[in-house]
């Protein structure tokens, strides 16, 4: 049984994790026992998203509990100044008596130094590197030998053994499945060291492997005929320089998704190790467990790949695994409408923040959906944006906001098509 203590938080996030790649999620062929375990003791929300699926604006929105129009952090362009003065909620757990840490990827902005609110921080330079990391702990940067998903899972480790006399929250955002990639400032992006990249130990994991494409895994070329939006966009993708990205990354073929499959044993063998570490201090039960990915990923659905921009459910949607049992039993599975800016108002409800701590939030709080919450009205729709980049050389001038609720999508895009003719897209998610 719980305890009345203060719980403890532990945030889990992987990069660019579609909804369907836990094992517990629906994966054909990877095995997540440990990640599984958090939905077999606690609860697995099926309906989970994103307000703005990418790195950047969500993990800004994470961190806020806001919209990107509301934080400013609008897409992957470094805003190093601007990441040191968001409203984050471990500031306030902070004042909270709360002893706090980042571990892993950041990634608003690139520097790698630590940012306001954290007791101690280990993280890296933009999106790091897979082998041989450089690290930056505490303010000292420097190489670090080994792989990086093992190197971070020993950090946390590290960092959840420490004696101390106050709860912990813990944010540990892994490298993990993003392939190995360079970000210019300009938030132009290639790819390095052949792109995804296991642990040595789990190369030949998979190897084989076949994973079943979503009934709309389509030709680029009906995409176009059916959504005037993609026109420009699948037109861009054909020239060398998109051509040769998109061929560095193995985009869309069975070994680009055998290997984030292969990638993620390293991550649920660190989250193993974690959940021992706590079990054996006492503090499991203690301690409200949250995993998820910062944006989806297309397998060649709506004609995409690699991508995770778009509104399309690949791109928004991702997996939500709460262990806590003081809010959810065992097995509990909820398909209500939950979002990433949730996850802020949550922690700072359970930590006990005054509403003066929470009026910027545009999240809810997950309580009314616990085991003894009061449930009333919750979300029945929710709305998702996106602004237009340059990362990729094809993207040019993609921008929407959309909203979807239970059964509808509406994706309004701000650009026309080549010919002029209005882009919208509505559908009816269950026909």
């Amino acid at each position: 049984m719980a305890s009345r203590r203060k719980p403890n938080f532990l945030i889990v996030l992987i990069d660019d994790l579609r909804f369907d790649e836990v094992g517990i999620c629906g994966h054909p062929y990877m095995k997540t026992p440990h990640i599984d375990r958090l939905g077999h003791e606690g609860a697995m929300f099926t309906s989970a998203f994103h307000s703005t699926p990418l790195c950047s604006p969500n993990r800004a929105s994470i961190l806020t509990g806001q919209y990107a129009s509301r934080h400013g952090i609008i897409d992957n362009v470094a805003r190093d100044a601007h990441s040191h003065r968001l409203p984050n909620y471990n500031v306030v757990l902070q004042k909270l008596g709360y002893e706090t840490a980042h571990v892993g990827k950041w990634h608003m902005g690139n520097s790698g130094g630590p940012r306001p609110g954290y007791d101690h921080w280990v993280s890296f330079p933009g999106h790091g590197s897979i082998m041989n990391p450089v690290l930056n702990i505490n303010g000292e940067e420097g190489p670090h030998e080994g792989y990086i998903t093992d190197l971070l899972n020993q950090h946390a480790i590290d960092f959840l053994k420490r004696k101390r006399s106050k709860p912990f929250a813990l944010f540990f955002a892994h490298k993990a499945v993003h392939p190995d990639a360079y970000q210019a400032p300009d938030g132009q992006v290639s790819f390095k060291n052949g792109g995804y990249l296991p642990a040595p130990r789990h190369k030949d994991l998979y190897k084989g492997e076949h994973f079943p494409r979503r009934p709309n895994a389509i030709p680029a070329n009906q995409v176009v005929k059916d959504k005037p939006a993609w026109a420009e966009a699948h037109k861009l993708r054909v020239n060398e320089t998109s051509r040769a990205l998109l061929e560095g990354m193995q985009a869309g073929t069975e070994e680009e998704i055998r290997l984030r499959a292969a990638m993620m044993a390293s991550v649920d063998e660190g989250m193993g190790d974690v959940l021992a570490l706590l079990e054996e201090q006492g503090e499991l039960d203690n301690t409200f467990i949250l995993f998820l990915g910062d944006n989806g990923y297309f397998f060649g659905e709506h004609g995409l790949g690699p991508e995770r921009r778009f509104a399309y459910e690949e791109g928004i949607k991702s997996p939500f695994l709460v262990r806590y049992p003081a809010w959810f039993r065992a097995g509990t599975v909820n398909d209500d409408l939950v979002m990433a800016i949730d996850i802020a108002p949550t922690l700072l409800d359970l930590a006990g923040a005054k509403a003066a701590d929470m009026e910027h939030i545009q999240g809810l709080s997950l309580r009314p959906l616990s085991r003894n919450g009061k449930r009333g009205k919750w979300r029945n729709s929710f709305m998702c944006e996106y602004f237009s980049e340059q990362a990729m050389p094809w993207l040019i001038g993609m921008s929407y906001k959309a909203i979807r609720t239970t059964r509808y999508k509406y994706i309004h895009w701000t650009q026309k098509s080549l010919d002029g003719v209005e882009c919208d897209e509505l559908y009816d998610l269950k026909t």
